[in-house]
């Protein structure tokens, strides 16, 4: 008999830790290879992780709401020596569908590709709580019998105790006291990326209001010769918009390597969607957006903010993207200075789009106006150019057919 040591692998996001949420089994259990022993959650995802191991659990090396390294030990189970062979052969066949860039692999060495796919195991009628929101929670003297839960079957997630902790109503017997909230999952890897961003970019922003009436005429029009499963959104528009002026403008897709003192120009537009989610500010990514049908890039986006905000995105949807569009305007604000998803070069956003008095042909009238706004790497273009785009994507919202026709 020997022991195995299974070390928390490399998720497939570039990140360096993730908590537990919770283990599966216990010390004593015995295991088989390919088993789900814990759930994971890493900055972008809830994540089940499966054994490369078979044998009885010796020992656990944390617990639930435990930060982790990847890298170092998770599990360590007794096992025969044959179950080597197949963990070598499985950690083979892991490396090679990684080195193939695989979007099936996403943890562990031995999944393939004809094992079941595996959901983690919910219960709309119960409300389950994960250790790191009871503990956020508790730290916080938060009743959770209080808390609503906007997750699935009334899920009370971290996102519901923030908000009662910050916005609860409190007693007349109660005492306030100052919050320490760690900084660490999706928030830490939002306030890395955009401090690099702020820290490496030299940027700038320029805005212009546009009159978007025209792109919802166009909306209807097209939809009108489409079925309900092609229905394209005002967002697949606007992305699709995006990409047609980025053709003109190709220096904006671009982003800059500091270590080789070059400008790296993408031949492909990965876009990337801004979206809100529950566990916060998700950028899913469309690759090569450029070469798809208005209706594929439609249902593209569909699928990936979908899957966003149900916390179950792949993690390698969520990088290499080389422009990022983003929609503010859902949150009811006009405009905005929004900060460059660091290594792109550009972000392109959009405020809300409401009725306010506009003049055509020197009469006044009322019309649905947007401001759309551009942040720039200085050191990829000057404002030329970055003018030239913004105008070219807000002309392309004024007379959206002449573009969406050859499409």
């Amino acid at each position: 008999m020997t022991n195995q040591v299974f070390m928390l692998p490399d998720l497939g996001e570039g990140l360096a830790e993730a908590d537990i949420a919770e283990w599966h089994v216990k010390v004593g259990d015995v295991v088989t290879i390919d088993q789900i022993v814990v759930e994971v959650e890493t900055a972008k995802a809830a994540v089940d992780v499966p054994i490369p191991f078979a044998g009885t659990v010796i020992e656990l090396h944390g617990k639930d709401g435990d930060t982790l390294k990847v890298g170092t030990p998770l599990i360590t189970v007794s096992g025969s020596e044959s179950a080597d062979v197949v963990v070598s052969a499985n950690h083979e066949r892991y490396r090679e569908e990684e080195r193939a860039g695989s979007g099936n692999v996403l943890i562990g060495y031995g999944t393939s590709e004809d094992a079941p796919l595996r959901r983690r195991r919910t219960a709309p009628s119960v409300r389950v709580i994960s250790p790191i929101v009871r503990k956020l929670a508790s730290d916080n003297s938060i009743d959770l019998a209080t808390i609503s839960g906007s997750g699935a079957g009334g899920v009370i997630t971290r996102a519901d105790v923030e908000a009662g902790a910050n916005f609860g109503p409190e007693t007349e017997t109660s005492h306030a006291t100052d919050q320490r909230i760690p900084i660490k999952g999706l928030r830490k890897v939002v306030a890395d990326k955009l401090s690099t961003s702020r820290r490496e970019i030299p940027d700038a922003t320029t805005w212009v209001d546009v009159d978007a009436t025209e792109l919802f005429t166009a909306r209807v029009e097209i939809n009108k010769a489409l079925p309900d499963s092609d229905k394209i959104s005002l967002m697949a528009l606007l992305a699709r918009l995006t990409t047609a002026a980025l053709a003109q403008y190709p220096e904006l897709n671009s982003s800059v390597d500091t270590a080789r003192g070059e400008i790296v120009r993408y031949a492909h537009i990965n876009l990337g969607i801004a979206a809100q989610t529950p566990k916060g500010l998700m950028v899913p990514v469309i690759r090569n957006a450029d070469s798809l049908s208005t209706v594929a890039l439609a249902q593209a986006l569909r699928t990936s903010t979908e899957l966003a905000r149900d916390g179950k995105l792949e993690p390698a949807r969520l990088i290499g993207g080389t422009f990022t569009l983003n929609n503010y305007g859902v949150f009811g604000v006009d405009g905005s200075t929004p900060i460059i998803n660091h290594p792109e070069a550009a972000i392109l956003g959009i405020g809300r789009i409401i009725d306010k008095p506009w003049v055509v042909n020197g009469e006044l009238t009322v019309r649905k106006v947007a401001q759309i706004s551009l942040s720039f790497d200085h050191r990829v273009c000057d404002g030329g150019e970055a003018g030239g785009f913004l105008r070219l994507f807000g002309d392309y919202i004024e007379n959206p057919i002449r573009v969406l026709g050859r499409l």
